[in-house]
Formats: structure tokens, C-alpha cells, sequence
């Protein structure tokens, strides 16, 4: 394929690809490219977001697989790289915004694009609220002026606080990204710097405070399993869901493409290295904490989580300087999962496959920057925390389901790129990312371990979706009631109605000049 040459100075060689990549796509550039290498990085780690993650989910994996759920690491790791090595190659090929519903619907025809896009919008919503939540995990256990709402023993204090907490980081998301790229980019970025250095600090005083070997840790299980039909493997599976809440999200590196220097080549870089950073340091952090805490069989273990090991190990000076640093985590965290909403939104809108299109997609002239999708994912968040005040355990469900809903956005990419190969359709970008012969069997594993993964992730167990009486069979089985009517409600929409209005709009249409002949 040949492109025609547009008029005036000829692009740089990078730009011009990136470009045309748009233009395939059928649509011009409008947002402005200032993103570096460091920028897609740190917005695919702020999401992944280790210290979040870890400190929010190491309690849940100890309570249900002990400390021998570590494995369940390395496991989520090997197979969402699967992942990543597609995504790595789609990046290069089609760096655009809102990547996954547009690989989807590039791949998979309109109808999987908007599903996946839908899907991975609503997850992304939820997301946001689960991590503004987190606030609550650790600002109190810094001191107790954060609990602004009781004194943290009532009924309903600890979770009406948290909804104060995580509506006042969900307005500062807000205002950050409606002020354009460059402003979340710069915070985001010194953000996920500090929490690097945090984590490496972390890692070397509690290699400095180990009590016991890795051997004697990870094959620690508590006796979990016993008496049951899979024995400890289903406790393992259970507690793996504690790496699987975490290791997602690389994709914002793509996602930011049409704002990134050179992303064709940057944004696979960029996932890769993310998903890996994360891993290593994620990894390290988890072994070390169970190798430094005095009692392996502590209860605080499977209650306080890290937060109680950091505090317990390092005292409290150094523990209350590292929980700083977690809060800063979250805030970034929560920066990159709103700028992705963003894009994903603006996304979808821009093929007027949203209600009010022209209004979302709209970039602002003086922050070069959907304001519009900003406002209302912001909105949206606020209202799903509300939830959380008098039904918490409905709010860990949908909070569940929406990792799940991420999990089957990936599958809506990874599969149809499966169909591609194996039609002999999919070609990779020329002189860019390329698994070459190993497309193929990665690609296959991507979508099996996706598939298996989904599958673990909703399986109706009461501990995961009912863990708090009275007990409901629609909580039990949440996942496949609360995707069900979202996947159901929000497709009958679109068939029945934004589909015959679906089309690139004109003010976003690619110009004559960039696009591509055959």
C-alpha cells in the first residue's frame, strides 16, 4: 500500500506512518502529539499500578491461598505478556486512540469493536471508582485525621468515608485531565517516578528484615483446600484472582498513541516494559514481605495486609513514609485509568457510537483535549461510589466484574486477531514490532489463557461474590447477571439504534491527502 503525499513540509518518518495509520482508520490527527518515551511508560505503570495493586489485594491472597499464592504471580504474569505481545504488535500497526475498541473493531468488524469498546468504557468507570476507593485502605492507617466521617468504628463509617475520600481524588482526576495530556502526563509521570524509587526502597528494607527462606514461604498454605472436591489447587485459583486484579491496564501506553512521539515504535516498547517493571517489581515486594514478617501464621496477615507487614517490619516512621508513598500510587493509578477512559470514549465517539457523539468527541481547541468524556467519566464515578455507603458488598461485586469485563475486552481483540492469522489476513507493521513465526502460537495462547482466566474470574464462588451475609444467589452469581444485563442492554442499544447512525463524523474524518490507496 502506497499513501499520496499531503502537501507543505514533509512529516517526519515516524509521524507520517502514525499518521496514515490514522487515516486507514479513517480519521485525521487532532490531538497533539507531546508525549516521550517515559510518558507511555509511566501511564502503563500509574495503571498496572504495583503499589496499589499490592497493597490493596495481598490480604485477599494470603486469606485464601496463603503465602504459597505467590505463585499465582508468575502465573498471571506469563500469560497476560501473551497478551501484551499481541497488543505490542496491534500498537505498532495501529497506534490510535481508545486501542482496544478500535483493534476490535479493525479486526473484528463493527459489531465486536463496539462490544469490546463498550465493555472495556463501563469497566474502565467502575475501575476508577474501585481505585479512588483505596484511599480509604491506607490514608486512615497514616493517621486518624483522614477519617473524617465517625471514628471508623460505626457500621457504615468506613465505607461512607470512602466515598468521601475517593469522590475528592475522582474531582482532582477530573480537573487534571480536562486541563489536557501534557498536565496529566507531567503529574502522572512524577508521580509513577517516586513510586518506583518508593518500591525499590520498600524492596531493599525488607530484603534487609528477612527471617526466613523463599522455600519454607511459598510453600506455605495454611492447610487451605482441605476437604475440598480440587483440594488446595481450587484455594490457589481463588487467591490467584489477587495477581489477576492487578496485572492489566498495559494497554494505556497504546492508547495514548495519538498524543505520543513516534508511538508506532514507542508504544509497543512501552507495554512491554511496563507489564515486565511491574512483574519484577511486584514480585520482589510480595516474596520479601512474607520472607521479613515475623509470624507467618499472623492474622494481620490476611486482615491488614501489606500495610500491617510494612508497619510491623520497618516501624512506624519508615512504614508511615512508605504508605505516603502508596497514596501517591493510587493517585496516579487513578490519573491513568481516567485518561484512559477518556481516550475510549472519545474513541467511540468519534464513530458517533455513543449517544451525543459530536458533543464527546469533541477536542477543546485550548487544552487540545476531550473535556467532555473527562466530566462525565468523572460524574459516573462518583455516582458508582455512592453505592458503596449502605451496600458494600454489591460494590465488591460490580468491582469484581469489571476486571472480568477488561479480561473479555482483551478476548475481543486477541480472538479476532486469531481468526486474522489464521486466514493468513494479519500483517504486521512494516519494520515495526513483529513476533514473526511465534505470532501464531502466542496469539493462541493469549486467547486460551484469556478465555481460562474469564472463566476463573467469574466462577460463582460465595467467598469472592457473597462474602458477607445474608446470602443472594444474583451475588453469587453477579458476574454473569451484572455482565449479562450490561453486555445484553448496552448491545440491543446499539443494534437497534446507534447502529444506523454509526460513521466516522465529518469534523473527525480523515482528509483526502492521508488517506491510503491500494
Amino acid at each position: 500500500m502506497t499513501a499520496t503525499e499531503p502537501s507543505g513540509p514533509a512529516p517526519a518518518p515516524g509521524d507520517r506512518h502514525d499518521d496514515e495509520s490514522l487515516a486507514e482508520l479513517g480519521y485525521r490527527p487532532e490531538l497533539k502529539r507531546t508525549l516521550g518515551n517515559f510518558h507511555t511508560f509511566a501511564a502503563g505503570v500509574s495503571y498496572i499500578s504495583i503499589l496499589t495493586g499490592t497493597f490493596q489485594l495481598f490480604y485477599f491472597g494470603v486469606a485464601f491461598g496463603g503465602p504459597a499464592y505467590w505463585w499465582s504471580w508468575p502465573m498471571v504474569f506469563a500469560g497476560q505478556l501473551m497478551v501484551a505481545l499481541c497488543f505490542c504488535e496491534l500498537a505498532a500497526r495501529y497506534p490510535v486512540a481508545g486501542s482496544v475498541y478500535n483493534w476490535a473493531k479493525k479486526l473484528g468488524g463493527p459489531h465486536v469493536g463496539w462490544i469490546g469498546g463498550w465493555m472495556m468504557m463501563t469497566a474502565t468507570m467502575v475501575t476508577l471508582s474501585a481505585v479512588a476507593l483505596a484511599y480509604q485502605i491506607t490514608l486512615p492507617q497514616i493517621d486518624q485525621f483522614f477519617q473524617f466521617v465517625g471514628d471508623g468504628t460505626g457500621e457504615t463509617d468506613a465505607a461512607a468515608n470512602a466515598v468521601l475520600l475517593g469522590s475528592a481524588l475522582i474531582l482532582f482526576t477530573t480537573l487534571i485531565n480536562a486541563f489536557g495530556v501534557k498536565l496529566m502526563a507531567r503529574i502522572n509521570s512524577a508521580g509513577v517516578f517516586i513510586e518506583l524509587i518508593a518500591a525499590i526502597v520498600l524492596i531493599i528494607l525488607l530484603a534487609a528484615h528477612i527471617t526466613r527462606g523463599p522455600g519454607s514461604t511459598l510453600t506455605e498454605t495454611y492447610g487451605l483446600g482441605g476437604g475440598e472436591n480440587l483440594g488446595y489447587f481450587g484455594a490457589f485459583l481463588t487467591a490467584s484472582l489477587a495477581s489477576a486484579y492487578v496485572m492489566y491496564g498495559f494497554d494505556t501506553a497504546s492508547s495514548l498513541g495519538e498524543e505520543s512521539l513516534d508511538p508506532s515504535r514507542n508504544a509497543p516498547r512501552a507495554i512491554l516494559r511496563a507489564l515486565v517493571a511491574s512483574f519484577v517489581i511486584g514480585g520482589l515486594i510480595l516474596l520479601f514481605a512474607l520472607m521479613a514478617v515475623p509470624d507467618l501464621r499472623a492474622e494481620q496477615l490476611s486482615t491488614g495486609g501489606l500495610q500491617y507487614v510494612v508497619l510491623t517490619v520497618l516501624g512506624s516512621t519508615v512504614g508511615e513514609i512508605v504508605l505516603w508513598s502508596v497514596v501517591v500510587a493510587i493517585t496516579v493509578c487513578a490519573l491513568a485509568v481516567h485518561a484512559a477512559g477518556i481516550r475510549l470514549m472519545f474513541a467511540m465517539a468519534r464513530d458517533n457510537n455513543l449517544p451525543a457523539g459530536s458533543l464527546l468527541a469533541r477536542v477543546s481547541p485550548r487544552f487540545q483535549t476531550p473535556v467532555v468524556p473527562s466530566i462525565v467519566i468523572g460524574l459516573v464515578g462518583v455516582v458508582i461510589l455512592v453505592v458503596n455507603i449502605n451496600q458494600p458488598q454489591i460494590f465488591s461485586v460490580i468491582t469484581s466484574i469489571a476486571i472480568i469485563m477488561i479480561y473479555l475486552a482483551y478476548l475481543a481483540v486477541t480472538t479476532p486477531m486469531l481468526v486474522q492469522r489464521l486466514r493468513g489476513r494479519w500483517k504486521p507493521a512494516e519494520g515495526r514490532f513483529s513476533l514473526g513465526r511465534f505470532g501464531l502460537p502466542v496469539n493462541i495462547i493469549a486467547v486460551l489463557w484469556g478465555a481460562a482466566m474469564s472463566i476463573n474470574l467469574a466462577w460463582p464462588r460465595p467467598d469472592v461474590y457473597n462474602a458477607t451475609g445474608p446470602r443472594h444467589w444474583y451475588l453469587q452469581w453477579g458476574a454473569f447477571v451484572f455482565i449479562g444485563i450490561v453486555a445484553g442492554v448496552g448491545f440491543a442499544y446499539y443494534w437497534f439504534v446507534q447502529r444506523h447512525r454509526t460513521g466516522v463524523l465529518e469534523e473527525h474524518r480523515a482528509r483526502p491527502a492521508g488517506l491510503l490507496k491500494e
